[in-house]
């Protein structure tokens, strides 16, 4: 099973990009973000039309998460539990039948938290709390799962191709890595750095300041796997190329297979 995940930045802007994408890497299942869409008017039919069965929790202009899959969906969830006053949306989760067992499928957009210090970071570190709550009660169900997304973490410097610019950003402040460690330490694993290691390896680049021609990228969209889904990971890959297409968007999509 090939389980994809990309921030599209806005799906009436990627509304080609995005399903010549499908059609060339042929995901099983994807986990969209920003697509930036009420779910009245997610255009449902591009996908559907491609065999993708559509589950989206939108927010009009802003946010949004959407998960496409050739699978049938099961018991699907919106919204991130532990804030009932939390309006963004940032959360999607269902399960997935594979050929033998079934897969709960979380995909998340976690708060930017700029500028930092202030009220947007402490909100990413509180919703990095919930993160971490939802993980710990999905590995006491003891079913597999998988938590994609966009993460707005740098976990190491070797993820920046220019760490010393992002030393006071929120996406690589101490607070926001200590709770991107506690994440890991529960058992998750991060499947890139599974089977990738090394710097030069990145998932966004900025539209600004020629940062693609100059692979001044960053990476921040990653798979953590609970220690079953783990077990049945046979490769981890980021779509590099994607960047270099027409009208695309600053990230790249990210993709893991899964001897599902």
């Amino acid at each position: 099973m090939k389980i994809a995940t990309f921030n599209i930045n806005g799906i009436k802007a990627r509304i080609e990009a995005l399903p010549n994408w499908l059609d060339t890497a042929q995901p099983d299942v994807v986990l969209l973000q920003e697509i930036k869409s009420v779910d009245e008017a997610f255009p449902r039919e591009v996908f559907e039309d491609r065999g993708y069965n559509v589950e989206t929790h939108g927010q009009k202009s802003f946010n949004g998460v959407a998960i496409l899959s050739k699978h049938p969906l099961e018991d699907v969830s919106r919204g991130l539990p532990g804030d009932a006053d939390d309006e963004q949306a940032r959360w999607i989760e269902a399960t997935v039948m594979g050929k033998q067992n079934a897969l709960r499928i979380c995909g998340l957009y976690l708060p930017n938290g700029n500028p930092a210090p202030g009220p947007k970071f402490d909100y990413k570190l509180a919703w990095m709390e919930r993160l971490h709550a939802r993980a710990t009660a999905l590995l006491a169900e003891e079913t597999p799962f998988l938590m994609a997304g966009d993460y707005n973490i740098i976990p190491q410097a070797e993820d920046a191709a220019t760490p010393d610019a992002w030393r006071e950003d929120a996406l690589f402040r101490p607070e926001a890595r200590a709770a991107w460690r506690k994440l890991l330490n529960i058992g998750l694993t991060e499947a890139f750095r599974a089977r990738t290691q090394g710097p030069g390896h990145y998932s966004f680049w900025d539209y600004q300041a020629g940062a693609w021609n100059r692979n001044n990228g960053i990476r921040i969209d990653h798979f953590l796997l609970s220690p079953t889904c783990a077990d049945f990971l046979r490769d981890c890959q980021i779509d590099k190329d994607v960047r270099g297409g027409e009208k695309p968007s600053d990230h790249v999509p990210v993709w893991v297979e899964l001897d599902f």
